[in-house]
């Protein structure tokens, strides 16, 4: 009888097209976890790059943990008045069925709570690209329940609860400029900071492994993306297709800009810098694709495509290793979305969603103090994620078996090798890096001369940027390999995969 009385109440109150689409939206969004993974892998050296992989995969299941134990409850718990945090009302997802949403009446709060989890599983995916190619998995799993919990709840309250401080102070945030964005661009950077610089000569001559990953991952995101900022309208309304529009728009220019700036430098039409320029624009249509109207969206991609582009250099002035340009990237796409909104914001295209009718909008509207509004937030995200973050992290690498990063000569082997002990090609096995094995006729074996590694645009084979070093002697490459032959003597097999003997 209750199941039946629950079901009824959910007929009656809400429109089983909103219910479906926000449904089918938080599937797309679940969608780009695994894009953020290709993408992340492909930009690596190959030799650490399923780590990554198993990297965003393995903390998307500690989110939904977390989101389920205390996350949801800690963000949006309504009883909770401080404006900066939840409390346990609903610990374990207590209570949360068929009442309107914190987010719009239009979609029941156990609805809503699905799709705010998986915003929490993308954004932490996006934060695992900082171990890139040094940190250990491990640690980095009890880094993302702790961040949860301390950060990525806290602004998720700030922006979206009813009773956050930024909700009530006016800031407007469509899909998580603050919470996604910054919060996992300025975490991410402060996580690499914590962690330090790669070895140096993992720097030299630094290329992505698999271009065609990049690509698959790009798209991947760029199609989730859609339910991303389009499910954000929280119904199928007019709203949520000006959101999907300006995501388009925003990505497009975003790619054809950055990709034109690259060529200036390199006279190369770059996939990389395309597919860069592309995230960069949906990044900034995540706070701005609801509010903002598509003329806006296109000046936002080109604007946000030169200022991304130019950000990436950032990370040399500060000495940090932000080694898939996370703070470049999402950060800075972050707060040129959140500033768009202080200017071109329009009431009229918010009151599409037929709930949020009372809002100003921005300059455009004549509403002179969003610009400070949004301006107050933005500092306030950045600094508090940067700090807190670096606290975390630093107080766990103090703790020995909690050390995020992993010792130099196991980053010399590969974070594959030393954590995951898959591949992602079987042939790192025997050849991790250019000097480690190549064929007699391309090579001579004796003086270590050979020719540069395939698709080197500067004529520097990939261990140096001034020439080969000299080739690892005998003994050196055998302890390299030494746990193949472990693997191989094990089966009873003296060959390793069909690539060479051990």
């Amino acid at each position: 009888m209750v199941n039946a009385q629950l079901v009824s109440r959910v007929s009656e109150q809400y429109d089983k097209g909103d219910i479906s689409f926000i449904i089918i939206c938080g599937a797309l969004v679940f969608f780009m976890v695994p894009g953020v993974g290709f993408l992340y892998s492909g930009l690596s050296r190959r030799k650490s790059a399923l780590s990554l992989i198993w990297t965003v995969a393995a903390s998307n299941a500690v989110v939904i943990f977390q989101w389920y134990f205390w996350g949801y409850s800690l963000a949006f718990s309504s009883t909770a008045t401080n404006g900066f945090i939840g409390n346990l009302k609903h610990f374990g997802l207590q209570d949360v069925l068929d009442e309107p949403s914190p987010g719009s009446p239009l979609i029941p709060e156990l609805l809503y709570s699905f799709y705010q989890m998986e915003f929490a599983c993308v954004t932490v995916a996006i934060l695992m690209g900082a171990i890139a190619e040094r940190g250990r998995v491990f640690p980095a799993l009890v880094f993302t329940f702790i961040w949860m919990t301390v950060v990525y709840c806290p602004l998720a309250c700030w922006a979206w609860s009813l009773n956050g401080w930024g909700f009530k102070w006016g800031v407007l945030d469509f899909a998580g400029g603050g919470p996604v964005e910054i919060g996992s661009g300025i975490s991410g950077l402060a996580y690499s900071w914590v962690l330090g610089r790669r070895s140096e000569k993992e720097l030299l001559n630094f290329r992505p492994h698999n271009v065609s990953l990049v690509g698959l991952g790009t798209f991947i995101l760029w199609f989730g993306w859609l339910g991303f900022n389009g499910g954000s309208a929280f119904g199928a309304n007019l709203r949520a297709v000006l959101a999907i529009w300006n995501s388009m728009l925003a990505a497009a220019f975003g790619g054809m800009v950055w990709c034109f700036l690259d060529y200036r430098v390199e006279k190369k039409l770059s996939m990389v810098g395309f597919c860069s320029g592309t995230i960069a624009g949906l990044v900034a249509a995540t706070p701005a694709s609801g509010y903002i109207p598509p003329w806006a969206a296109v000046i936002m991609g080109i604007v946000v495509g030169a200022v991304s582009n130019y950000a990436t250099k950032l990370k040399f002035f500060l000495r940090i290793d932000d080694a898939l340009d996370l703070a470049a990237e999402h950060a800075i796409g972050g707060i040129i979305g959140l500033l768009f909104n202080a200017f071109f914001a329009d009431g009229k295209l918010i009151a599409l969603d037929n709930v949020n009718t009372s809002i100003p909008g921005g300059w455009i509207r004549h509403h002179w103090k969003q610009l400070y509004i949004q301006f107050a937030y933005i500092c306030a995200v950045a600094a508090y994620c940067f700090v807190i973050t670096a606290i975390i992290a630093k107080s766990m690498d103090m703790i020995s078996f909690l050390r995020l990063r992993s010792t130099p000569e196991e980053e010399e082997l590969g974070m594959d090798d030393v954590q995951i002990g898959e591949f992602v090609t079987d042939y790192v096995e025997v050849r991790r890096d250019f000097t480690d094995w190549t064929p007699t006729n391309d090579m001579d074996v004796h003086s270590g001369a050979g020719p540069t590694a395939a698709g080197d645009r500067h004529g520097h084979a990939e261990t140096s940027a001034s020439g080969p070093l000299p080739r690892r002697d005998s003994e050196q490459r055998k302890a390299n390999l030494s746990p193949i032959r472990e693997k191989a003597e094990a089966n009873g097999n003296g060959h390793a995969n069909g690539n060479g003997s051990v």
